[in-house]
Formats: C-alpha cells, sequence, structure tokens
C-alpha cells in the first residue's frame, strides 16, 4: 500500500505579502521619474529660446525707443539714420553732421558697437532656434531663415555705413547705400517679427482647439 504523503501548507510570512504590491509601484513610480525627466528636457530648450527672445525684446526697446531717442538731445531733435525706415538723403546727413559734435558722433559709434551688435545677433540667433522646433520641414525652415540671417547681416553692415556717413568726407554713394541698408533691414526685421508671431499664433490656436476637443471628449 502506498504511503498516504501529507501535503503542507506553506505559509508566507506577513513582509512576503507585503511586498509583492509595493513592487509595481515601486516600477510605475520609477518609470514616472523617468517621463517627468524626459518632459523636463524637452522643456528646457523652449525656456532657453524664451529667455533670448526677451532679451532681443529688451534690447530693441532699449536701442530704438531710448538710447537712439536720446541721442536726439544731440542733434537738435534730429532723429539718427537708424530710425529712418523709408531712408534719408544726403542732405539729411549733411544736416546731422552739422548738428552733432565729436562727442555726439562718438557716442552714436559707441551704440552700433554695443546695443547695436547685440540687438540684430540675439534676434537672428533665438528666432532660428524657435523655427528648428515650430517649422518641422528642413525646406520651409531654411526659408524661414532668410529673414532673420539677411536683418543680422544688413543690421551690423549698416551699422559701419552709417558711422562711415560721419567720418571724413560726405559722397552721395555712401549716403545711398547706407540708406538702402536701414531700409532693408528694417523690412527683414518686420518679416521675421512677423514670423515669430504668426507661428505663435497658430501654434497657440491649435493647442486650444486640442484643449476644446479633449474637453468635449470628456463631458460626452
Amino acid at each position: 500500500m502506498a504511503k498516504k504523503v501529507r501535503k503542507s501548507k506553506e505559509y508566507r510570512k506577513p513582509n512576503q505579502f507585503e511586498q509583492l504590491p509595493n513592487q509595481p509601484i515601486e516600477s510605475n513610480a520609477r518609470s514616472g521619474k523617468v517621463q517627468s525627466t524626459s518632459h523636463e528636457n524637452k522643456s528646457n530648450p523652449m525656456l532657453l529660446i524664451s529667455v533670448g527672445l526677451i532679451i532681443g525684446v529688451a534690447l530693441f526697446v532699449y536701442y530704438h525707443l531710448l538710447t537712439l531717442v536720446q541721442m536726439q538731445d544731440l542733434s537738435g531733435s534730429l532723429p539718427m539714420p537708424d530710425q529712418r525706415i523709408f531712408g534719408y538723403t544726403l542732405g539729411d546727413i549733411e544736416a546731422l553732421r552739422n548738428a552733432m559734435d565729436d562727442d555726439a558722433v562718438g557716442q552714436l559709434n559707441y551704440l552700433h558697437k554695443t546695443a547695436g551688435f547685440l540687438f540684430p545677433m540675439f534676434t537672428a540667433i533665438f528666432s532660428m532656434l524657435l523655427f528648428i522646433y515650430w517649422i518641422p520641414n528642413r525646406q520651409t525652415r531654411w526659408l524661414a531663415w532668410i529673414a532673420p540671417l539677411g536683418f543680422a547681416a544688413i543690421d551690423i553692415w549698416e551699422n559701419f555705413a552709417i558711422d562711415a556717413l560721419f567720418t571724413g568726407e560726405l559722397s552721395e554713394s555712401a549716403v545711398v547705400l547706407a540708406s538702402i541698408l536701414t531700409t532693408t533691414r528694417w523690412a527683414l526685421f518686420i518679416i521675421t517679427a512677423g514670423l515669430v508671431l504668426g507661428l505663435g499664433a497658430v501654434r497657440t490656436n491649435r493647442a486650444l482647439k486640442a484643449k476644446m476637443l479633449a474637453i468635449r471628449e470628456g463631458t460626452d
């Protein structure tokens, strides 16, 4: 006769039962940390770009709306060439040369080397970085880059051209060149600002529509 084998019941300690439910919680917690860190890593570049664009706006206000306006106190209330969006003539530059002394010309030259250089560089660099994130198509992105790149290059060239108008002999060809550069850089700046604001408005509109759709689906 076969012997009856007594089945022994397995008893688990309480701490063994407590470990099992905690395992998925720990795994979820770990996965949650990974997701949050990855989301933070994605948002950090956009935060940096936003700060750069804010600095560019601050430089625009400081350069065009504050210091160049104050320069009119040294030029008999005549606006600087940088502020004349539609250009200027030989007579306009002659009037400025007669009204501005060496100290005023030196201050204008200093502004061109400081805020006049930083403003177009910040605007171009951070606008181009913004287009990388907002324009997925490479060819369209390259087309969008033309405006900020051209703006920075022509703005810096314009600074040298305007400074040359106040030193040495004045020629009509030099005035025409500087005037064309001033008008062109304003046009490219307006295009760049329009692209940034337009793309921002489109993305904001899409985000609002997606949020409204999610709310409607949740209430149904």
